[in-house]
């Protein structure tokens, strides 16, 4: 059975540990811990752990690279272990979707995501998965204030832990069922 590549996007330091930005971290992080994966090794220009999954062979990955330049992470840890691009899995923060959404799909564009256009750019290839996050769009001021600013205390402070055990759990059904399976269950959601 194949590795699954999983990276989740953001960008390093305690500067930005809270930012919607940073929402892939945060799944990787707990996916990481439910699944009793370190994810602190230092290599690939990220931290990454090596682990199972419910049985399945996964390393988890965090670019510690900016969000602009994630590509640089993702492509030498890909060749390392050996990762076809479809067992590539990139967790990110989606504009596009509202708060608390979560949509599986494979291929596509970046839509403007910087992190996205860095892997697509390095890797040649737009055919690995993705699992968007919703954070939704600004009411009003600049799209990048937005997401590099901590989540809104109340509402959606209080469900975030919810949001990332909702992801967490999509990445695992994905590995149990299959990614066109956990697609249908996660966007009909």
């Amino acid at each position: 059975m194949s590795r699954t590549l999983i990276v989740g996007l953001g960008n390093p330091g305690p500067r930005y540990a809270r930012n919607r930005h940073n929402v892939g971290f945060m799944v990787i992080d707990r996916l990481a811990a439910a699944a009793g994966i370190d994810v602190s090794k230092a290599k690939f220009k990220g931290l990454h752990g090596v682990g199972e999954i419910d049985g399945h062979k996964v390393v988890l990955l965090k670019p510690q690279t900016f969000m602009n330049v994630s590509g640089q992470s993702v492509v030498p840890a890909q060749g390392f272990f050996g990762v076809d691009v479809e067992r590539i899995w990139v967790v990110h923060d989606e504009l596009d979707l509202p708060f608390g959404t979560l949509r599986l799909k494979v291929g596509g564009g970046h839509a403007g995501h910087n992190g996205l256009r860095s892997i697509i750019g390095q890797l040649g290839s737009r055919d690995f998965a993705r699992l968007r996050v919703g954070i939704g769009r600004p009411r009003h001021g600049e799209v990048s204030d937005f997401v590099l600013s901590d989540f809104a205390a109340g509402e959606e402070r209080d469900w975030l832990p919810d949001l990332q055990d909702r992801a967490a759990d999509a990445l695992r059904l994905a590995l149990k069922d299959g990614l066109k399976n956990a697609m249908n269950q996660v966007n009909a959601a």
